[in-house]
């Protein structure tokens, strides 16, 4: 006699839109508000991305991209306050990222 393996399993992966709905349900759950940030916050996040950028300081930064925050660690290369971007470099792929300030919600020295 033969075991049926893993056949038994095939009809439940025959529905692939129903695993990709359900994995877009809890990542809308998981969604937060973007964070307003008082003038004060964005003073002190402009002194030390200018601090970072100065003394080549690596920094955490903390952003909001698609309903989340995230944090990464990575040094500033370059800022431009008039077109409203950055650039900084991540520690750990070393990869050029380009960001709005307008997704920045904190930034620390590490």
């Amino acid at each position: 006699m033969e075991t049926r393996g893993m056949k038994k399993w095939r009809p439940f992966a025959t529905m692939p839109e129903q695993y990709i709905g359900l994995k877009e349900m809890i990542n809308k759950q998981a969604e937060v508000a973007q964070p307003v940030l008082t003038e004060e916050q964005m003073e002190q996040i402009n002194f030390t991305l200018i601090e970072a950028l100065h003394t080549n300081k690596q920094v955490y930064l903390t952003y909001y991209k698609k309903g989340q925050c995230i944090t990464e660690t990575g040094f500033i290369q370059f800022v431009d306050s008039l077109g409203n971007l950055f650039i900084f470099i991540d520690d750990v792929f070393e990869l050029k990222n380009k960001m709005r300030l307008s997704e920045l919600i904190d930034v620390r020295l590490a």
